[in-house]
């Protein structure tokens, strides 16, 4: 009984140490605790340097590199003209783009497309927002299984917003979100 008391006392000690001296309960929460989250979810959200070198065919606009856009808040969507959700936000883009295009960068990637699809796509819709083929392959974050589906990146590669799925991108909650991340 006595050997018992003696160990839970050092026990209660010991955690006293971690959670009262400041330098021990912080090398404590970030290295044993709090570290291995932190990096699995910063490698979850963030965009890699090999993640944004994706080469780029551009459709209505000169051709490019995804790293051009990189350091930049950028519109990242990918989509198809063979896809009903995909052309049904479109115009719901064209707006956000035509009210945001001096704020962030958009880079519209057409899946499974033939480019003469896309081009006169563009053309009947009267689109000038940026559309590109990817000529690369694309990184596993970027492969997408839904259709279409929208990632916003933050200057730094961070992906602030992923929606899968047609979304109305001119309505208040997005405009106020893309404002928020702009600043």
């Amino acid at each position: 009984m006595k050997g018992s008391k003696i160990w839970i006392l050092v026990l209660v000690a010991i955690v006293a140490v971690i959670f009262l001296v400041p330098g021990i309960r912080n090398f404590f929460k970030d290295q044993v605790m709090m570290k291995p989250t932190v990096e699995k979810l910063n490698n979850e959200v963030t965009v890699t340097d090999a993640e944004y070198n994706i080469e780029l065919k551009g459709m209505n606009v000169p051709n490019a590199n995804l790293k051009d856009f990189k350091g930049k808040v950028v519109f990242l969507n990918f989509w198809g003209t063979w896809c009903p959700p995909c052309r049904q936000e479109w115009p719901t883009i064209q707006k956000l783009y035509d009210g945001k295009k001096d704020k962030m960068e958009f880079v519209l990637i057409a899946m499974q497309d033939k480019e003469e699809d896309v081009a006169k796509f563009l053309r009947e819709g009267n689109y000038t927002v940026p559309v590109y083929i990817a000529t690369s392959p694309l990184p596993d974050k970027f492969l997408v299984k839904i259709f279409p589906s929208t990632f916003i990146l933050d200057k730094k590669g961070r992906i602030l917003k992923k929606e899968e799925g047609a979304d109305d991108w001119n309505s208040d909650s997005n405009q106020q979100f893309v404002d928020t991340v702009t600043k």
